[in-house]
């Protein structure tokens, strides 16, 4: 990999987490804290973009998987969110919020790598 390859994708991945942060403080702006809404839907648009990335765009893959949607998107606090919720009684939620997130997760990459396999032809 060179030199400029690796501080290109490193910037992206600056930028992914700023957008991070933008967006899970509009979604919590719009919808309320009181569940993740925010972390869901950086996390799920994540895997659909990155679906649809390597389904049809692979050369692009380092910067914009690894760089960008590395620094958007976001295990740790899925996980940690998870854990807050059921200790704070919001077990359903906690529940929810676990399983939720892999299975739509899931369903939102395989949307993307369609998409991308019909956008690249």
């Amino acid at each position: 990999m060179s030199p400029l390859l690796f501080a290109v994708a490193a910037l992206a991945g600056g930028v992914g987490a700023g957008l991070r942060y933008l967006v899970d403080l509009g979604v919590a702006r719009l919808v309320g804290a009181r569940y993740p809404w925010g972390v869901l839907a950086i996390n799920l648009s994540g895997s659909f973009v990155l679906g649809v990335i390597t389904g049809g765009f692979p050369a692009a893959a380092f910067i914009v998987g690894a760089g960008l949607l590395g620094g958007y998107t976001t295990f740790s606090t899925a996980m940690l969110d998870t854990v807050a919720l059921w200790r704070d009684g919001s077990r359903p939620a906690a529940v929810f919020n676990a399983a939720g997130m892999l299975v739509l997760g899931i369903l939102a990459a395989i949307g993307g790598l369609a998409l991308g396999a019909t956008l690249a032809g």
